[in-house]
Formats: structure tokens, sequence, C-alpha cells
């Protein structure tokens, strides 16, 4: 894969501009962390070379500096709320986010549960979080907020939340999702360390949008794509653009609230340290990017995922019309569509020239390598195993797994396990190559070239079975479908 980004670059100048802004302040800066922070793949995959975990990198620098204080929102507990790309509660992500704190040397064991009223879920999770000796606090609602800043910014306001001690320069506030209370938890706290004496600031990182690039820069784009049905657009931020004469963009939510955050810091400090939202960012990542060209490309291959993202979506809940206009608009926009990958029209190719299934991938190289429903291979299997010979250099009239290693796994799905579908998913083809990998020394080689698929594009004819998606995303392959199920039942597993 063409690398259009400098990570180590990134990390370096990260840590320092936060550290910059840790002493613009007096030396304690509460850090609003939006986004992913450990498994950042839509930052990857538009700016070729971040890696996933830069941003946790670039904590681990600043670790004897930082703690964390991790947000979570009373209702969320309530509801059970989830986040849908790694399928775990947002309460469960608290526990994961704190683990993964600590794993890079950052204090990290303290909770503020927002908005709570009393909800049962929330103080049975608060007796969860205290037994393992994690300290909760409560933060409640505020009539008003965020426009009554009178109200706000008093006793019995701000001044009725539980304030978290904390003791290092920087204090890390983020959370499993959005809507969790970020911003009001930094502002509390500041709120009751301005009472207690201790000047305080306030900044936010958000990775995207990128504030120094084009409003139609596709790296932009793809932000607005990927947020579609949050309803964000980036905008021209018109603050900085009256107080610098200078272009900035930022999004629409941020410029929305940004009186409001000026008026609570005002009121706080006397003063306000920003005049424009933009400001308030200490983002870095647009002055790393080392190939633009290739940081285009990607992004626009993005925003064609997302696409496909939310037709399947659409069509497995009924839900995302609107989010699937907005990035036929975003194409439009960006000067693309949906066959812009050459590998969707030669899955929908392999599909009319076969009457099944299939499938096809964009290779490293940019070639194209197919796979078709087989007897025994679904395109799923097929294509997988296609796209390994070619990448291992292994002809393609090869056979590199043996039907002694197939054959087993066909008998046992169908004959004991009783499902109706004998062919191997992908998963099942991996093992079946591997076991043919002890004895066949070109299976081994396809078998090392995994990691070389990492990146890759794959489309399919049909909407994908969950377990052979699983194992593409497991491969790092991203995985594009047409809306449409391979069989005509109402019911799909």
């Amino acid at each position: 894969m063409r690398i259009g980004f400098d990570n180590d670059l990134y990390i370096k100048m990260q840590a320092e501009r936060i550290r910059h802004r840790i002493n613009q302040f007096g030396g304690k800066l509460y850090l609003e962390f939006g986004g992913k922070l450990f498994d950042d793949y839509h930052a990857s995959r538009v700016l070729p070379g971040f890696a996933p975990d830069s941003k946790a990198r670039m904590l681990s620098a600043l670790a004897d500096e930082a703690e964390v204080l991790v947000a979570i929102n009373a209702q969320d507990i309530e509801k059970n709320k989830r986040r849908s790309d790694i399928g775990i509660g947002y309460d469960e992500d608290v526990l994961r986010l704190m683990d993964l704190f600590q794993g890079m040397g950052l204090l990290a064991n303290k909770v503020v549960i927002t908005r709570y009223t009393g909800q049962p879920h929330a103080e049975a999770y608060q007796r969860r979080l205290e037994d393992m000796g994690v300290t909760v606090y409560r933060h409640y609602p505020i009539d008003g907020y965020p426009a009554n800043t009178s109200l706000i910014v008093s006793d019995d306001g701000f001044g009725k939340n539980e304030f978290a001690v904390t003791d290092r320069p920087l204090v890390v506030v983020t959370a499993p999702g959005p809507g969790s209370g970020k911003l009001a938890t930094c502002l509390s706290q500041i709120y009751h360390e301005y009472k207690r004496g201790i000047e305080a600031g306030y900044a936010k990182f958000e990775t995207f949008p990128v504030w120094n690039l084009a409003l139609e820069h596709p790296v932009n784009i793809a932000y607005e794509a990927a947020t579609a049905d949050l309803d964000d657009n980036n905008i021209i931020d018109p603050f900085h653009l009256e107080a610098y004469g200078e272009i900035a963009i930022n999004y629409n939510r941020d410029v929305e609230t940004f009186p409001v955050v000026r008026a609570l810091l005002e009121k706080i400090q006397g003063k306000s340290p920003y005049q424009s939202p933009t400001d308030m960012g200490v983002n870095m990542v647009g002055k790393c990017i080392s190939a633009d060209a290739i940081c285009q490309e990607a992004a626009k291959r993005e925003i064609v995922r997302r696409h496909f993202w939310t037709a399947v979506q659409l069509k497995r809940t009924g839900v995302g019309n609107e989010a699937l206009a907005k990035i036929d608009l975003l194409m439009k926009k960006a000067g693309i569509d949906r066959d812009y990958d050459p590998a969707h029209a030669a899955a929908l190719a392999k599909e009319k020239e076969t009457g099944y299934p299939a499938a096809a991938m964009r290779l490293p190289d940019n070639s194209i390598v197919t796979g078709k429903t087989s007897e025994l291979l679904g395109a799923a299997s097929s294509l997988l195993l296609n796209a390994l010979k070619r990448v291992a250099g292994i002809p393609k009239e090869h056979y590199v797994v043996s039907d002694l290693a197939i054959q087993p796994i066909c008998n046992l799905k169908t004959e004991h396990l009783h499902s109706h579908n004998r062919r191997l998913h992908s998963d099942e083809t991996l093992i079946a190559l591997s076991m043919s990998s002890a004895t066949n020394e070109e299976a081994a080689r396809a078998i090392s070239a995994a990691d070389e698929l990492c990146g890759c594009d794959a489309y399919f004819s049909v909407i994908l079975s969950p377990t052979d998606e699983k194992l593409y995303r497991s491969l790092g392959i991203n995985v594009c479908c047409e809306p449409k199920y391979e069989s005509h039942t109402y019911y799909h597993k």
C-alpha cells in the first residue's frame, strides 16, 4: 500500500502541540478527545500510513503527564446502548478503554456518569465499578443547558456536579461514543477548579474535519460520508474567518455551539481564550500528509465504501434512506460513483457469467482477482484463496487446498452440525488451507501472504454472511456488498 501520511511526524507534532496548550493555561488542561482513540480505522483508510492506534501512541508519549476521565451517559447505560463497530455495550466499552489506557501506562481509574437522575441501571453500574476499585462521580442534568449560562455557571448548575479530583497536568476526557457528555464534563471540571483557585483550560482533539484542508478535499468529504447518519456537515468556520481573515474548516455542531462554549468560558474565567471553534482544536493531522494525491485517492475509495455499507444497512434494517441520499450527493461532489473501483464491476460480471454469487478484490498492485460460487466453496472462500495465491505468486491452476482437508469439514457441517449448506465459509477454508500447509509448501506460502491483503477492497454481488464478513475484517480487508440477499426469503441469519 502506498503511504501518504507521516505517522511518526504526527505523533511528535501532536504531543508537542498538546504540551504547548497545557503551558498556555498555566499547567492544567482538560482535553476533550473526540473520535476513536485505539481503533481509528476510518483515519487509517483515508490517510494511508496513519496507524489506527496513532492517537493512543501519542498519548503514551505523555503518560507521565496525563490521566484519563471516562464519561458515560446514564441514559445510555439504561438503554444498553451499543457500539456497532465492535458489538459491545457502552458500559462494557468503558472497562475496555480503561484497560487499554492502563496498558499504555496512563492513570485511568475514574468514571463520570453524566445526566444522572437516579436511573436503576446506572446505580447498579456505579456499584459494579466501585467494587472494582474505580472511583465514580455523578453529573446531573441542568435545566436550559447549554443556553442558560447564568444557571449553568453557578452552584445550582455545574456546582451540583461532583468534582473529580485529578493530579496530572493533562486530563484526557473521553467516552465510548457521541452524546456521552465530554464537553460538559470538561467545563464542569474547569468551573470547580476555578472555585478552588486553580487555573485550568479546555481544548478539543478531533481528527476530522481537517481544518487546514479545503472544504471539498476528498478527506473532508469522506468524513461527511462517515457521519452521514449524524447530520454532520463540514463548513467554513465563520468565527475564524472574521477573527483572522483565514479560511478554516470545522463542522456545523462545533460552530453552532461555539457561542455557548465561549460564553461559558467567559463566565468561568472572565475571558475566553478562543476566538473560534478552530482555535479550540489541537489537531495536527493536516500538517503530516506527505502525499496529498495518495490521500485523495484513498478518501474517494472510502466514500464509495460508505455508500455500500449504508445501502446494506438500509436493506437489513429499513433505516438509512436520508444517510444514503446524502452519501450519493457527496459522491457526486467528489466526482465519483459506485463503480469507481473496478472490482465492483468485476464482481457483477462474474455473477452474470456464472449465474451465482461472485466476488472480486483489488490487490495491492491494483490488479483484480475474482471468486465464484462452486460446489464446495462459497464466493468469499473462492476469492480469498485466489487472492492469496496471486499475492504469493502461486499459479492459478495449482490447487493449494487438498480435497482430503475440505471433505471432512463439509461432512461435519451437513451430517453432524445439520447445516443445509455444505460449502465452506472463508474461516473454514483457511482452516483447510492450514491443514494442507503441513504437506504442501505452496499452501504454506499462501498462508504466509495473508497480511498482504490488509487494506484491500473486496466487492460481493450479494450481502455477505456475518461469518465471512467477520473473517475478512479480521484480515483487514474492506468489504463492500450489493444491497441484495442471495436467497429470496423473509428471514436472513
